[in-house]
């Protein structure tokens, strides 16, 4: 936990100088978690892991959202919502582009699996976790069989998390990139009146924010057990905090630091998630599942900003949907806080849940449909 708050810390101080505001403080904190991790200076799972996931992970949307005054956001989320169903399209046309290029049934997959079956089932594993994240990845898992396989499922999710983390890196430096930048529509996702915010903030504002947050989360998974809807606890936290911006908005605007202590906890979420890319173990079990995420996450940006330019998207909507579909729900908020975006917060958390729906589907589709179509 100490090197995570310290490779967070690092982010932090690194933006303030020319080229660590050029990388950003998210980008620093993940290339510093992967190379720690890959010389084994922390290891590749812990129980501050889990704890960071568990219980910081869940508090981030609310710190994010206490001025998300539902007024103000329908139209962003419309937006957004498009923006996503094309990041879709471009995961689902690169899983198709990686299964005709690549002989996945050469995979080094338990015999419980059939070859005929092994493209199909590894298909259908990325392209659900390239629409919705973790959540249906491990849906896909258990759907597809390749969970009895662990010593491959250690790979994929090695490969899987090393990817995630790389194109987070690169989705984070693109708005540095002027001459791309001046290519998208110009569109304004800052929302000013929160600036001053920081500048007064105390130990009882942070308490309360904190409280707020924990109650919130703590209410939310109250609900979701007993509805019995898991799947939807981000959901609910957005909305449940949403509500209390929406219904009360001066006081919420009292929660000064919120938003900082916010953009904290993300940097270590992010080191969190690096942590996890076991290099060695994924080229060393499963080589061919690197081309086949490269091919498919290549495809999935040519897709999603191509014709992401032609529809008339900024580059920010593109990169907060790109991420939703990538990495989830949760990063996808915690990079548009950390760059600045915080119109695009709360449209990014929903599009990831919208994500965890699809996402399952999407990549049983793939699976059943390959299925057929080689059998």
């Amino acid at each position: 936990m100490a090197v995570l708050f310290a490779l967070a810390t690092l982010g932090i101080l690194a933006e303030k100088t020319r080229t660590g505001a050029q990388l950003t403080g998210a980008v620093i904190a993940i290339l510093g978690a992967i190379i720690a991790a890959n010389l084994n200076i922390i290891p590749h799972a812990a129980p501050a892991y889990d704890f960071v996931l568990e219980y910081f992970v869940p508090v981030l949307i609310p710190l994010f959202l206490y001025q998300a005054d539902l007024r103000r956001i329908f139209f962003e989320t419309t937006r957004m919502t498009m923006a996503f169903l094309l990041a879709s399209a471009g995961t689902l046309s690169g899983a198709i582009v990686a299964v005709l290029l690549l002989d996945l049934s050469t995979l080094g997959i338990a015999a419980t699996i059939e070859p005929p079956l092994r493209e199909p089932a590894v298909a259908g594993l990325f392209t659900s976790t390239y629409i919705g994240g973790s959540v249906n990845y491990a849906a896909l898992g258990e759907i597809t069989g390749l969970r009895e396989d662990a010593s491959f499922f250690s790979a994929a999710t090695a490969t899987d998390n090393l990817f995630s983390a790389l194109y987070l890196v690169m989705l984070a430096t693109l708005p540095g990139w002027n001459w791309l930048v001046k290519r998208y529509p110009a569109r304004t996702h800052d929302a000013a009146h929160h600036a001053a915010a920081a500048r007064h903030a105390t130990p009882l504002t942070l308490a309360l924010s904190v409280i707020l947050a924990l109650l919130t989360v703590a209410i939310a998974d109250a609900l979701t057990a007993w509805l019995d809807i898991s799947n939807w606890r981000y959901a609910l936290i957005t909305l449940l905090v949403t509500i209390s911006a929406t219904l009360f908005p001066r006081q919420m605007a009292r929660l000064h630091g919120s938003f900082e202590l916010g953009i904290l906890l993300s940097f270590v979420f992010f080191a969190t998630i690096a942590a996890g890319a076991n290099v060695l173990a994924m080229i060393q079990i499963a080589p061919l599942l690197i081309l086949l995420v490269a091919i498919l996450l290549t495809v999935h940006a040519l897709v999603t900003f191509g014709f992401g330019k032609l529809l008339g998207f900024s580059l920010p909507e593109l990169i907060t949907a790109s991420n939703a579909a990538v990495l989830g729900a949760t990063t996808a908020p915690a990079l548009a806080a950390a760059k600045g975006w915080r119109e695009l917060i709360t449209p990014g958390v929903l599009i990831g849940v919208f994500g965890y729906a699809l996402g399952t589907f999407a990549g049983t589709a793939v699976y059943q449909f390959w299925h057929w179509f080689m059998a």
